[in-house]
Formats: C-alpha cells, structure tokens, sequence
C-alpha cells in the first residue's frame, strides 16, 4: 500500500475531515507574517522585548504557530520499502487557548533580602612601618653614617688611651708601713722632678748641661699637689734643703730621702712630716722635661729677674719670653739668684703654670697633631706608681688648669748642721698649714707665701 492511500499516514501529515456526527475542525489560521526582516512589522532591525507596550500584542509561541502549508502537502511518492505498524496513534487537532502577555510571565513571590554578611577580616600581618618618604629616610641614613663614624672615634680614643696606659713606668712608690698616716679627704699627688740622665748621650747632656753622672738619682723639685672635693687646687712646693726626720735615718736634707731610699722612702718622708697621706706618685726626669717643653713648640714663661747661670746652662734677661726644652730646664734648676733656693721653688711655680696653660689649650687639645705626640711623650717620660693609669694623669692636668692656689711651706729660716746649709720650717705655722690640707680646708691667707 502506498503511503499516500494509508488514512493514518493522511491523518499525520494533513486535516482530514472530521468523522460524521462531530463538529468540523475550527478554520485555519492565517499564516503570520515574519518576526523580523524587511516584510516583519516591526522592521528590519528591531527586536521584540517580553517588556512591550501595554497594547502590543507578544508573538505566538511556538507551539501556538499554525503548520506551514508547504508542510501539510502531500509527499512525492516514495519507493516501496517494508511495511511497519505505526507507533503512533493520531491526535486530533484542538486550538490551545491564546495567552495574553501577563500570562507570560510567572509572578514571583516576595522574598526578604538576606542580611548582609560582614567581609571577612583579612588575614592579621605584623605591623610594618610604613617606608618613610625619601627625605627622612636620606636624613635616617646620615645619622647612621654618624653613629658610625662616632663608634669609630669612641673605639680609637679608647684604644690610644690603653697604648698611653700601658706605654707608662710604673714603679713601686706607695707602700704600707708601720704607723702609717690615715687616709685624708681630696686626693693628693707627690710630684718629683729628678736629676736622673737615664737615656741621654754624652751630646744632650752637654746640652742640657746635667754636669755628667754625680751618683746616685737626687730630686731637684719636689711638689705637693692637693685636689680638693670642692675648690681651687693648692700646689705646695717642698724646698729639697727642707731639714727634715727621715724614717730610720736620722734628721737630714728632703732630697737625701731619695737618694738613699727612692720613691718609696721618699713618700714615707713626705707623709711623716706633712701628716698628709699620698694617694699619687709621678717623676720625670731631665730629658723628660726638656722634651715635654720642645713638643708644645716651647712655653711663655715672665721671668722675674735675669739669671746668668753658666751651671745650668742659661743665660736669660728678665722680662715674658719663650723658653726651649733646655732653658726651661735650667730655669726651674738654677740657683745662681739672691734668694737661692727660696727663687728656684717660685720659678718651678712659674713654670708649671705656664707649662700647664700651654698644654691645656684650645689650640693643643683641638689639634691632634700636638694632642697625640704631648700624651705619647708624656707617657713615655713618666714614672708613675702601680696603682696609677693614664687617665689619674688628665684629671690632674684639668685640676691644675684651672684657678690654682701655688704657695710653699712657711719657712722659719736657714741653719748650718752635719748635712750643710739646710732650710728650717716654721713649726708652728707649718703644723696649721697642713693640718688644713689633711682637713681638705682652704689654706689660711696669712699662711700662704706667694
């Protein structure tokens, strides 16, 4: 059988007419024309929206689309094949209900909004500074820069102060005996100038006119140094004629005490008759004082009166002047004056004060190519106690430079004994004025000899 005489296969694919006693199918729709392109009402290029006007009616669904005629036609005759039962029973045709355009769209129920969710906290970091703008950070690396070149400068100092330290002499000067003085207030230095050639050759002897090797090492100055807790420093020159108990020894000369026992009878001597204990011990000998004064290029000294003394080895008028290493060695040993001894002893104070002025000076402290050599000399030169550093040295150089007190013990007189000429102490005045010394009191003014 052809497809074409099959009624089932007619009813599939065109209208047929109803059975008897039904009513007939509704009319066919008209075709509608194009959505869109040139024939399409709504033009060529506009495109249809659910959202149109209120009166704009939506287009057909697809399934509300009337089959195309060309569809509905009846086939070309095919080639006989084999028969098969349909699977399909024919439906007829019902013309679905149109829908209007509200009936499009599902209506929505309402629904509240859920809370908002706070953001979850990042993750916690360490606390960075912030980088500094390029300023302040310029300005934070010179400081850096700073504190290294200041480290630098703290650990040279520090370094050139050890190399002072250990180039220093150290002798055993300050020792315990039996009924020694207590300790007194302040503290208290023995400075000892000696006549020790230790060192030189026969040329700087000749120079420094010494006289040659005369037996054993004597003191030409001997000093008393007191550094008070408050107050001016007081400096106590000790005349070496001074006629004087010498432990174990009988009365002789100060100097004498040196000469047969060193420093250390010598401070024994010093404290016995001054009822002051010795906290310091420092000796220079004659190269050592010559050189001192030739590193600070020479000291302005006013002297008193003219000393022409072919001994020491000067020739000098009166009135300020600069001294060298050896005039100023033979100003503070010269006797060659009417007073002797008494004139040596201000000349020494003279010296001192001068010496101690140059050497404490801006334009020696701010200048290291004098600073270095004057502290290398000085330490080199020295002859200090066990006990004592580099550093026990410049706080007596700043105690000295400032206001000092420079007077000498009260003389009673001289006298002819066994020992020579020899200088005696008023006992009296001399007890009162070192009973204030060991007391840490300022001197009396009618004690003071200036």
């Amino acid at each position: 059988m052809m497809n074409g005489d099959d009624p089932q296969h007619n009813a599939r694919t065109r209208r047929v007419p109803p059975p008897s006693g039904q009513a007939p199918y509704p009319p066919a729709r008209p075709q509608h024309p194009p959505r869109f392109g040139p024939e399409s009402p709504n033009g060529p290029t506009r495109k249809l929206h659910r959202d149109g006007p209120p009166n704009y009616a939506p287009p057909l669904a697809y399934s509300q689309v009337p089959p195309d005629p060309a569809a509905t036609r009846t086939p070309p005759p095919r080639k006989p094949g084999p028969t098969h039962q349909p699977t399909q029973q024919p439906v007829p045709y019902h013309e679905p209900a149109q829908r209007t355009h509200a009936q499009t769209q599902r209506p929505m129920p309402y629904r509240a909004a859920p809370p908002p969710v706070p953001p979850a906290a990042p993750p916690r970091r360490r606390d960075r500074e912030p980088e500094p703008p390029p300023r302040r950070r310029r300005k934070r690396h010179l400081f850096r820069w700073f504190l290294v070149l200041l480290l630098v400068l703290v650990l040279a100092i520090v370094g050139a102060i050890v190399q002072l330290d250990r180039s220093l002499t150290r002798i055993d000067a300050l020792t315990s005996y039996a009924d020694r003085v207590g300790d007194t207030p302040g503290t208290n230095w023995l400075l000892v100038g000696s006549d020790g050639r230790a060192g030189l050759t026969a040329d700087q002897e000749q120079q420094l006119a010494t006289g040659g090797e005369v037996g054993p090492e004597r003191t030409d100055t001997i000093m008393l140094v007191h550094v008070p807790k408050s107050g001016p420093t007081t400096l106590v020159s000790l005349p070496r004629d001074s006629y004087v108990g010498i432990p174990g020894h009988g009365k002789d000369k100060l100097n004498a005490a040196f000469a047969i026992g060193g420093p250390q009878l010598l401070v024994q001597t010093v404290e016995t008759a001054t009822d002051v204990r010795i906290d310091h011990y420092a000796q220079i000998g004659f190269g050592g004082f010559a050189s001192l004064v030739d590193t600070l290029g020479g000291i302005d000294v006013c002297v008193p009166q003219a000393i022409d003394d072919p001994l020491a080895g000067i020739n000098l008028p009166a009135g300020c002047q600069k001294l060298n290493g050896p005039e100023a060695l033979g100003f503070v040993r010269s006797r060659a004056t009417a007073l002797a001894d008494l004139d040596r002893m201000n000349n020494q104070r003279l010296f001192m004060a001068a010496l101690l002025k140059k050497a404490t000076s801006t334009s020696t402290l701010a200048n290291p190519l004098k600073l270095w050599p004057l502290a290398r000399d000085t330490a080199k030169t020295l002859k200090v106690d066990n006990g004592d550093h580099i550093w026990d040295l410049g706080q007596l150089g700043w105690a000295l430079r400032g206001d000092t007190v420079a007077t000498t013990v009260p003389v009673g007189g001289f006298s002819d004994t066994d020992s020579g000429n020899v200088l005696l102490w008023d006992k009296e005045r001399a007890s009162a004025f070192f009973d204030a010394l060991s007391k840490d009191q300022p001197i009396p003014d009618d004690l003071l000899t200036r």
